[in-house]
C-alpha cells in the first residue's frame, strides 16, 4: 500500500501565529501529531508520505502516487478539507478520514470512502482487517475509550522538522471537568487516560535522536488531570532525563486553573523543563463561570492564581470567552481589566461557540438558539449561537476587548509589566546543542527582521524602541523574551486589525 497523509490548511487566525512565524522563517507551529500517530499504527511495510498543506502544496503527483489518502482534521480546517476531498475524488483516489471534525459530524462527509471515528487505537484495527479481506465498510466507530499504554510513538521520519517552530507530544487524553461549551469530554471522556512513564521518556528520546532541539508542546487538554501520577512518577523521570540530556527541550502544555493550588507540582514542572502553560480562564465573572459549569474556576481569586503561577516561573497563556448569557456590557471592560492586571501577555479571547457534541450545543438546540454551523475559529467574529445581548452588541463588545488588550499602548504596557515582575526559571546547565542550529538557524536573522519590520516599518515602532531600551537597561537578560512578545503582538494586530 502507498499511503499519503494529508493535513489540511489552517486559516489565518490567532492560533496559527502565521505572522509571527515569518520572523523566524518557519511555515507552521506544529506538525500533525494525530496523523503521525496513525502512521505508526499502520503496517510497517506500507509506503508512507506526508503533505502538511500548512508548509507545502498538495500536488496532483502526490495524489497519483497514493493508493489511499488519509485525512485528519479539526473543525477550523473545514474549508480546506472540502478542497482536499474534491481533489481526491477528481483524481480517483480513495479517502480515509478521521479526527475531531469527522467524529463530530460524520453525516456531512458521505463522499469520504472510509470514516475512522473516535480514537484510532480501537477503530483503525477493524478497518485494516476488513480492508485486507476486501470488505472495508464506510464507518468505523467505538463508544469505548482505549488505554494509551499501547499507543505507539509518532512516526517522526515523515516530518521535515526544520519547517516547524515546535514539535508536539501527547501524554494523556480526557478531562475530569465538564465545561458546558467544551466537547473534549464527549470526544475523550472525563477519566484521564495517560501513557506510561516509560512511553513519555521514550518519546522524548525519539525526538532527541531524530535531532530535534527546541520547543515541545504537550497537547493534552489537561496535563494535570492525574496529579498523583505526574508528581510521583512522570515528572521525576522527566527531570532525570532532561538533566542527563542537558536540557535540549523547552516544554509547554495546557492545564486547569487548580494548578495554582499546587506549588510543588509547579516547581516539579519547571525542573522538568516546562516554561509555559495555557490555562482556560474564560471570564472573571462568577455568574458566567457558573452558567458554563466551569466550577474549577469558581470561588477562587483568579487574578492571584495567575500571578502565583507566573511568580513561580511558569508563563501563563490565557483563554478567554465573551458571549455568555450572563455577560453584560460591563463584561467587556472587566475582561480587559483582568487581562491587563494579570500580566497575561498571550491572551486568547474568542466569542462563545457551541461545538457539536458539547452540552451547550444540546441546550441551545432545545432552546432554538443555534444559528449557522460553527466555524471552529472563535476569533473570526462568528458564532453559531444567537446571543441574548444581540449579535451586533456582542461583536461591538468583542472589538472593545481586542482593542483594549492588543492596541500598541495596552499591549506593550502589559509586556513591560510582565517583564518587570517575572522571575526567570532556575538556572540550568544547558548543553551546547549543535543540532539546535540545524533546526533553528533561521532564528539567527530574526533580530534583523524584527528591527526592520517592528523598529522601522511598523506604525507602532515608537513602542518597540521604548521597550527595547527599557529592557536593555532594566532587564537585559529578558530582552530575547521581550523581542518574542513584540513579534506576538505584531501577529495579534495583523489578525484582528485593532484600530486604537
Amino acid at each position: 500500500m502507498k499511503i499519503l497523509f494529508v493535513y489540511p490548511k489552517y486559516p489565518d487566525t490567532f492560533w496559527s501565529f502565521k505572522h509571527a512565524l515569518k520572523f523566524i522563517s518557519k511555515r507552521a507551529l506544529h506538525p500533525p501529531l494525530g496523523l503521525l500517530t496513525v502512521a505508526a499504527i499502520l503496517p510497517g511495510e506500507w509506503e508512507k508520505r506526508l503533505v502538511d498543506m500548512n508548509i507545502a502544496n498538495l500536488k496532483d503527483k502526490h495524489l497519483r502516487w497514493a493508493d489511499y489518502v488519509f485525512i485528519g482534521a479539526m473543525a477550523v480546517q473545514k474549508d480546506s478539507v472540502k478542497e482536499v476531498i474534491e481533489r481526491c475524488k477528481a483524481a480517483g483516489v480513495k479517502i480515509v478520514a478521521g479526527g475531531p471534525l469527522f467524529t463530530a459530524t460524520p453525516e456531512e462527509y458521505p463522499h469520504v470512502d472510509h470514516l475512522i471515528l473516535n480514537e484510532a487505537e480501537f477503530t483503525l484495527g477493524p478497518f485494516l482487517e476488513d480492508l485486507a479481506r476486501g470488505e472495508a465498510k464506510h464507518v468505523y466507530s467505538s463508544g469505548t475509550f482505549p488505554d494509551l499504554d499501547k499507543t505507539p510513538a509518532p512516526l517522526w521520519r515523515l516530518v521535515k522538522m526544520n519547517r516547524y517552530h515546535s514539535m508536539n507530544l501527547q501524554y494523556s487524553r480526557g478531562c475530569p471537568f465538564s465545561c458546558e461549551f467544551c466537547d473534549i469530554t464527549t470526544l475523550y471522556g472525563r477519566k484521564t487516560r495517560s501513557k506510561t512513564t516509560q512511553q513519555v521518556i521514550n518519546e522524548l528520546e525519539a525526538l532527541y535522536r531524530a535531532g530535534w532541539r527546541g520547543s515541545i508542546f504537550f497537547v493534552d487538554d489537561n496535563f494535570i488531570g492525574n496529579k498523583k501520577k505526574l508528581k510521583e512518577h512522570v515528572l521525576p523521570a522527566m527531570i532525570e532525563w532532561m538533566k542527563k540530556r542537558r536540557y535540549p527541550f523547552d516544554l509547554a502544555t495546557e492545564a486547569s486553573m487548580d494548578l495554582a493550588d499546587d506549588e510543588e507540582l509547579i516547581r516539579q514542572m519547571i525542573r522538568a523543563g516546562f516554561e509555559g502553560v495555557f490555562v482556560g480562564i474564560e471570564t472573571p465573572d462568577d455568574r458566567s463561570l457558573k452558567e458554563c459549569n466551569k466550577f474549577q474556576n469558581r470561588n477562587r481569586d483568579l487574578l492571584a492564581g495567575v500571578k502565583r503561577i507566573q511568580q513561580l516561573g511558569l508563563r501563563v497563556r490565557g483563554g478567554f470567552i465573551v458571549g455568555f448569557d450572563n455577560d453584560s456590557p460591563e463584561t467587556f471592560e472587566s475582561q480587559v481589566r483582568f487581562i491587563q492586571e494579570s500580566r497575561i501577555v498571550t491572551a486568547m479571547v474568542g466569542m462563545l461557540n457551541a461545538p457539536k457534541g458539547s452540552r451547550l450545543y444540546e441546550r441551545l438546540r432545545e432552546e432554538g438558539r443555534l444559528g449557522k454551523d460553527v466555524s471552529g475559529d472563535n476569533t473570526d467574529f462568528s458564532t453559531n449561537i444567537i446571543p441574548k445581548m444581540g449579535y451586533e452588541r456582542l461583536v461591538a463588545g468583542y472589538k472593545e476587548v481586542l482593542n483594549g488588550i492588543y492596541s500598541p499602548n495596552a499591549y506593550y504596557e502589559r509586556v513591560k509589566a510582565f517583564l518587570r515582575e517575572y522571575k526567570p526559571l532556575e538556572k540550568r546547565k544547558r548543553g551546547l546543542h549543535f543540532r539546535y542550529i540545524r533546526y533553528n538557524f533561521h532564528y539567527l536573522d530574526a533580530p534583523f527582521k524584527t528591527l526592520v519590520i517592528l523598529g522601522i516599518k511598523d506604525r507602532a515602532r515608537l513602542y518597540y524602541w521604548k521597550l527595547v531600551i527599557w529592557s536593555l537597561f532594566r532587564r537585559p537578560r529578558l530582552l530575547p523574551m521581550a523581542m518574542a512578545y513584540m513579534v506576538y503582538g505584531f501577529h495579534f494586530r495583523k489578525v484582528f486589525k485593532t484600530t486604537s
